[in-house]
């Protein structure tokens, strides 16, 4: 099965560039490895990180962490979703 992670953070005024230089600094173990990783910006300085896993649901993934709080306007948002299959 497929799960994918979502973490989806806002950046404090003006540290847009910050937060996503941030965000695609941090890395991931070795093992396990995510199938896929993604990054995305949005406006109001919002950074979006997918990684897909060849995981079950419930598994024990790492995670990106909490970026420092003056970084970010709130706590970081986490989701985790399984594939039902891609079109």
């Amino acid at each position: 099965m497929t799960v994918a992670l979502m973490w989806e953070a806002r950046a404090a005024a003006g540290r847009g560039a910050e937060l996503l230089a941030w965000a695609r600094a941090q890395e991931l173990p070795d093992r396990p490895r995510p199938l896929r990783r993604e990054t995305f910006r949005a406006p109001q300085d919002r950074v979006l990180v997918i990684t897909w896993w060849d995981a079950a649901l419930d598994a024990d993934l790492p995670e990106l962490p909490e970026p420092d709080a003056e970084l970010v306007t709130r706590a970081v948002h986490r989701w985790r979703f399984e594939s039902v299959g891609a079109e």
